[in-house]
């Protein structure tokens, strides 16, 4: 199956229903189906063959969906460009994939030079420049009428370029086969059940990130979506209780910022389905607050750029049994999804005995066929895939009953004294305490320690603590919970932390500036 046959299917079969709304209106399934073909015959006519890579360059809005889409459609290849990046990492990422099309909002009109610079075409959305060509003018031009695609399932879809945390992006080749395992996963395993015409997702993150995931399920039954342009917590919570919105997924950093709002509650949520949460863990008090102040209804999914999420998931039940019978559980990272294998294996390859942590390597639809230009000729890359299996770069262990817990990132473990020390378990025990909002914890390079442990903390704005007595909370927190080499040597609590493209802790960037000053 490829996507331009699930996009004809549901163009036709859900005509007129809405199947977008944004601040710029909202769109039929017929609507905007044509629109997609449209956009799909218009890159054909450009000359392009299959696999062509063609860049887009757009913040949450609704031509976002219709080139995701259309791009897919065409039989050729998509390259989101995260607006988040730096702009001379969209130039490496240009050259990387030799793109030859730019699909831009105006909006990034200057920061793009150096791309527009390098593509064949570009294709502008929201303006009109010498030398583009207007998105509605290209649109308007074409045949609206579904085509029959021929397109493989294993031809791409899409590269997928990662944050950059550990040097810079590197594009894993995606495929029909991987969307469509996908979106039988989301529909499986985080839903548990197919979407319909009561169904509304909000897309209140970057559809870049994880939300966009959720376009194809949603779009292939005939269900909503609601796109906001940027995540505004109170717009949400209007979105739930007034414009029929009822699931959605956010990032850590984004319930953080949900749960401080003021006047929080649960009744505000009542309407809401499902809330999806992933792209790092969150700890178990966080989580503990959510399922009491925002909903019960909470699903946690693992995936990465180079396996497409879901690959792992923790199921609401699964929360309610953490909650209330076994703690533990809270910190899985859940059951491997359908169709989907996974294994912890030492530093040779070998599985480990259940329980004993190691790396998590993984098999199945859902694994990238490789890296794309410089890193798929790289052979020192982390993320490689050997015989199937996809090397994640990620510490876990798995339980008696098949659930992941995942310790921690390869790269991130501290090293001091001779002892290896996971910041993940330090993180959850800081975050126990009610007036830390966010922690992060990361090892300095330190003389006499190798590393030393240094743990970083925002703090919940309604919280009416002064500062040294919630410092001494946090260190004797750790005195009692934690061994003795595991306790921060340095804590500081700052006003905010640096974001990645992805919404993540960039603890690169905090690192490098501590080391930077000498700390």
């Amino acid at each position: 199956m490829d996507v331009g046959t699930l996009v004809a299917r549901s163009m036709q079969k859900y005509r007129d229903r809405i199947a977008v709304e944004s601040s710029e209106g909202s769109l039929t399934y017929g609507e905007i189906g044509s629109r997609i073909f449209q956009l799909a015959r218009g890159l054909k006519s450009l000359g392009l063959e299959d696999g062509d890579r063609v860049l887009d360059l757009q913040f949450n809005q609704t031509s976002y969906l219709e080139t995701d889409l259309a791009i897919s459609t065409a039989g050729l290849c998509r390259v989101a460009l995260n607006y988040r990046l730096h702009p001379k990492d969209w130039v490496r990422i240009t050259n990387d994939c030799q793109a030859k099309v730019l699909i831009l909002d105006a909006k990034f009109w200057d920061e793009s030079a150096e791309v527009r610079e390098i593509v064949e075409h570009v294709i502008l959305i929201h303006g009109d420049q010498d030398k583009t060509l207007p998105y509605e003018a290209f649109l308007a031009k074409q045949d609206p009428h579904p085509f029959s695609t021929s397109v493989s399932p294993d031809a791409l879809v899409s590269l997928n370029y990662s944050s950059g945390t550990t040097g810079n992006p590197k594009g894993a080749i995606r495929t029909h086969r991987n969307r469509t395992a996908s979106l039988s996963n989301i529909v499986s395993d985080i839903l548990g059940r197919i979407p319909n015409q009561t169904d509304c997702w909000i897309h209140a993150g970057p559809i870049t990130h994880t939300s966009g995931l959720f376009v194809l399920p949603y779009f292939a039954y005939g269900a909503k979506q609601i796109i906001l342009e940027k995540f505004y917590p109170e717009e949400l919570i209007d979105v739930i209780q007034n414009r029929g919105g009822n699931a959605t997924a956010l990032v850590p950093t984004m319930v953080a910022r949900l749960l401080s709002t003021p006047n929080i509650s649960a009744e505000k949520f009542t309407n809401l389905r499902m809330l999806g949460y992933a792209g790092a863990p969150m700890p178990p008090e966080q989580i503990k607050q959510c399922y009491e102040k925002i909903t019960k209804h909470m699903v946690q999914y693992y995936g990465l750029v180079e396996a497409i999420p879901p690959v792992t998931v923790l199921s609401e039940a699964d929360h309610e049994q953490g909650l209330f019978n076994n703690p533990e559980l809270l910190t899985s990272a859940g059951n491997p999804c359908m169709g989907v294998e996974i294994l912890i294996v030492d530093e040779h390859g070998k599985e480990v005995p259940t329980g004993e942590i190691g790396e998590v390597i993984t098999r199945g639809d859902h694994v990238m066929h490789g890296y794309y230009g410089a890193a798929g000729k790289d052979p020192t890359v982390t993320k490689a895939v050997r015989d199937g299996w996809l090397h994640t770069g990620d510490l876990g262990r798995v339980d008696s009953d098949n659930r992941l817990y995942l310790v921690d990132r390869k790269g991130e473990m501290i090293i001091s004294g001779g002892y290896n020390i996971y910041p993940r378990e330090i993180e959850d025990v800081i975050a126990e305490i009610p007036e830390v909002r966010e922690v992060a914890v990361m090892g300095i390079n330190d003389s006499e320690w190798g590393q030393r442990v240094t743990a970083m903390v925002t703090i919940d704005p309604n919280s009416k603590a002064d500062q040294n007595e919630i410092k001494n909370k946090i260190l004797d927190h750790c005195k009692s919970k934690l061994a003795s080499y595991k306790k921060p040597k340095d804590l500081r609590i700052v006003s905010e932390f640096p974001l990645n493209s992805t919404g993540k802790i960039s603890k690169k960037l905090l690192k490098q500036q501590l080391e930077a000053e000498g700390v």
